[in-house]
């Protein structure tokens, strides 16, 4: 089966924040397990796919990057969007569809916003989606912290399904990359 790993906007200035927002919540768990799951795709050789955000830091500069503490293979793959959504106005889904990919596994920032958007993206585009629970973070809102809606989402997209595709939330520490979905179905 062939799999992809897809790190959303986890950018440097999204994650160590800057004079307009603040730093993610658990940021240096995060940049761990980040480094952790690229290190499990490679071994099982999967795709390794990096998302970057054109509205962080205006889209330019050191801020715009990939965190400068992520491990970025030198084979993996970076798509620029300028929505919420990952596929939207990207050749992601063409990207993975091209290489027959079935599962893919997701991480990153911001977890209410694109996060959530691309897990429920994928399931309607055909994929088994697998999401790092400890493995996407956000900042607290007007009427949640950042741990409360990490949660929530956790806890809802757990199962979430579009018929034939669904969800799972596995931890960082778990074998991302033998998928449980089947055992499910």
């Amino acid at each position: 089966m062939n799999q992809a790993l897809l790190v959303i906007d986890a950018q440097q200035e999204l994650i160590d924040g800057s004079d307009k927002e603040r730093s993610v919540f658990n940021k240096a768990t995060l940049l761990d397990n980040i480094n952790s799951v690229v290190k499990k795709a490679l071994v099982s050789e999967s795709l390794v796919v990096f998302i970057r955000d054109k509205d962080v830091a205006e889209g330019k500069g050191q801020g715009f990057e990939v965190h400068q503490d992520i491990d970025i293979p030198r084979e993996s793959k970076v798509f620029d969007k300028q929505a919420t959504n990952s596929f939207y106005g990207t050749s992601l889904l063409g990207f993975l569809q091209d290489n027959k990919v079935e599962h893919v596994v997701i991480m990153g920032c911001k977890t209410e916003q694109c996060v959530d958007t691309a897990v429920k993206t994928a399931t309607v585009s055909g994929f088994d989606v697998t999401l790092v629970g400890d493995g996407h973070s956000t900042t607290d809102s007007a009427i949640l912290t950042a741990e409360q809606i990490i949660s929530h989402y956790n806890d809802i997209l757990h199962a979430h399904y579009n018929v034939d595709h669904f969800s799972m939330v596995r931890n960082a520490n778990e074998d991302l990359f033998q998928p449980i979905h089947n055992d499910y179905r």
